[in-house]
């Protein structure tokens, strides 16, 4: 559970939902919050929340503190309650009912003294497996049987839509397999320190099992090595954003002509998945380079490799030693965090990436009244219909191209709150003693779960994300906007507030997460989630050249000094921000022109206007540990917050007419660098 296999196509952090016209109240937006030293036309983020900020410090056992942390830390407290109610009444529980199992589970995790007593014996099965590998047939049939057990390694495989016939289901094998973030931490000498400090901390790891000091420095400089060649032909983050870059179809027998020495029927017999004779080996470039290691890498170095990753998976669920060296080097050393989380917060976790979906169910039944979700599809239906009268209107796209967006906007799937079914759990079976075991049964009843519905009809009622996260997504191969129940609250949605402070908050995410369907990549999806071309030449182009603009614009943004923002990185995250504020503003104003009178009031001394963008701020304050930006500068396709706040406004002539900015100002943006995309 610690390294999930399978991600949703696109998402975006953070999306909501909520409501039209309701009686203003002004504690819904603190004013006394702003700062009166820091100029709106300056330093829009600043203005909003350098104070809170301030006030408010990165907490010991946080990398990072802000409106989307504090409300997944009011989302945690309720989980839980619920998974300690679950563990105390598990033994009087249904038998086999979702309340029990995770009972089981989250008591298992909270049993530290029993965890240490084990000390790493839970490991020793698939330590001695490793140590008896003899030749390369053994290394594939090692690589295909942890599969089967839903321990991923050296690759990522999963099930996901075909690209070209998104109503079915085809299997993805790509490339992975590495333990540093991303392919430059292995070749830049940036990353040089980290490279030194991921050597010793894998050597401790290895000698925690019994490894000889001398040993076990050895064996993790030869996987620093292996990784090292594996990162040479991975492709990057940015690439890897590109719909093209991650689908390539191939029978068995093509695949097979690429790694001779790995028999992907029997493979794919062993986890028990339905190809069909075909399959996307989407990175051949990676696996042809892994058929090469088969034949050339000595079979010590391939041990290491697999023995290393093997105690990194299992680290956090074995003894204090091994959970404080995980700690260390992923938080720590990768994010700059001080603390450990307590450990109710770190099984919590755990249980959610085992049973996060069965959790969902229990946590809806108090925590997402019904009118909520009536509210939610209200403002996204506003959305939608501000978005369509945006496309209708857009200057620099024909007709023919705009046909296609509005066929795309009219299949928009909206889902809200949770899933209409839920999983069916009974086939997963927990014990109250044994948190490793346990782990490793959720893990394969989950892989197994994942893996029967290749080769089926796409199952459009699923969800990729559990009602009780705080976050929500768009899925371009099935054209829907995902807004779980958990984000419902403020700052995003407030039933007490002005309209304003609702469309600037979750009314623009909303907003967001439909930009997704047109943006950079998602836009290369037609109206059914299939990936084919429905732009003319002229019309792509004329995006591009704007696109070109928006990616300039951050990567002038500088975070920490001498880093940058990555403008190709970010630029689909930064496509929905610019075209979800835009489209909300506009919805914003559809609804105030229907009652003037609140158009023209003002709530606290600022119009709805400036509230509208004041909100839109809000969402966004935060701070981040030097060294977790560094590591989301370089694998988070989200700019940070601070810009997130600015970069949409600075190119938007209505929040320079509602603060009075004049050209020159910092946030207003010259003509011949405004972006205006959707």
């Amino acid at each position: 559970m610690k390294h999930r296999l399978v991600k949703p196509l696109a998402f975006a952090v953070g999306i909501a939902l909520c409501t039209g016209a309701l009686a203003a109240t002004p504690s819904v937006f603190n004013v006394h919050e702003l700062d009166s030293k820091i100029g709106a036309c300056s330093d829009f983020n600043g203005f909003v929340n350098a104070k809170w900020v301030a006030a408010n410090p990165i907490p010991a056992d946080r990398t990072r503190w802000g409106s989307f942390d504090a409300l997944r830390e009011d989302s945690l407290n309720v989980q839980h309650k619920i998974v300690e109610d679950a563990a105390n009444h598990a033994g009087k529980a249904v038998p086999g009912s979702i309340e029990q199992k995770i009972g089981y589970l989250y008591a298992s995790g909270m049993d530290e003294a029993a965890i240490n007593k084990a000390g790493f014996d839970p490991l020793k099965p698939q330590l001695a497996q490793i140590d008896g590998l003899k030749n390369s047939t053994d290394i594939v049939g090692y690589i295909r049987d942890s599969y089967a057990q839903g321990e991923p390694v050296l690759f990522r495989f999963g099930g996901s839509a075909d690209f070209k016939n998104s109503s079915n289901e085809i299997a993805y094998v790509g490339q992975g397999g590495l333990g540093l973030p991303t392919t430059d931490y292995y070749s830049k000498p940036d990353f040089e320190k980290i490279r030194t400090a991921y050597v010793a901390h894998m050597a401790k790891l290895l000698e925690l099992t019994g490894v000889s000091t001398a040993d076990a420095q050895q064996q993790a400089k030869s996987v620093l090595a292996f990784e090292t060649r594996l990162a040479a032909v991975s492709l990057p983050r940015v690439e890897m954003r590109k719909p093209e870059n991650r689908y390539n179809l191939v029978s068995i027998a093509g695949a097979d002509k690429v790694t001779p020495s790995f028999d992907w029927a029997a493979f794919f017999k062993a986890q028990g998945a339905d190809v069909k004779d075909s399959f996307s080996l989407s990175q051949p470039k990676f696996f042809a380079e892994v058929e090469k290691m088969l034949g050339d890498v000595p079979l010590a170095e391939w041990q290491a490799y697999f023995r290393y990753h093997a105690i990194a998976e299992a680290a956090p669920y074995l003894s204090v030693p091994f959970q404080q060296e995980d700690f260390a080097f992923e938080q720590q050393t990768l994010n700059g965090q001080k603390e450990m989380q307590t450990r109710w917060k770190r099984v919590l976790e755990t249980t959610n990436g085992g049973m996060g979906m069965a959790l969902g169910q229990l946590y809806v039944v108090h925590n997402f009244p019904a009118a909520s979700k009536q509210r939610a599809q209200e403002l996204v239906d506003n959305l939608r219909a501000a978005y369509k009268t945006r496309i209708e209107n857009l200057p620099w796209m024909s007709d023919a191209t705009k046909q296609k967006a509005l066929e795309k906007w009219a299949t928009f799937v909206p889902k809200i709150g949770y899933p209409d079914k839920w999983r069916d759990w009974s086939g997963l079976t927990l014990t109250p003693d044994n948190y490793y075991a346990n782990v490793k049964a959720a893990d394969k009843f989950n892989y197994d779960y994942r893996t029967a519905k290749i080769g089926k009809p796409v199952d459009r009622s699923e969800w990729s994300m559990t009602p009780q996260t705080v976050n929500a997504y768009y899925n371009a191969q099935q054209n829907e906007i995902v807004f779980p129940a958990a984000i419902l609250q403020p700052p995003f949605f407030d039933a007490k507030a002005d309209d304003a402070i609702n469309y600037g908050g979750i009314g623009a995410v909303i907003g967001h997460e439909m930009g997704h369907g047109y943006d950079d990549q998602g836009s290369k999806f037609d109206a059914q989630g299939n990936n084919v071309n429905w732009w003319s030449d002229a019309d792509r182009k004329a995006f591009e050249a704007r696109t070109a603009k928006l990616a300039a614009q951050f990567d002038s943004y500088e975070p920490l000094p001498g880093k940058h923002v990555n403008g190709q990185l970010t630029m689909g995250e930064n496509i929905g921000d610019l075209g979800g504020l835009n489209a909300a503003y506009t919805a914003l104003q559809m609804a105030l022109s229907k009652n003037p009178a609140e158009a023209n009031k003002k709530i606290d001394g600022y119009t709805e206007d400036q509230r509208f963008f004041l909100n839109w701020a809000r969402v966004w304050r935060g701070s981040i540990r030097p060294e977790a930006q560094i590591t989301l500068l370089n694998t988070d396709p989200h700019a940070p917050t601070q810009f997130r706040a600015i970069g949409a406004p600075s190119n938007m002539p209505e929040f320079a007419q509602a603060f009075q900015c004049k050209p020159g100002d910092a946030m207003v943006r010259s003509p011949e660098t405004q972006v205006k995309i959707w």
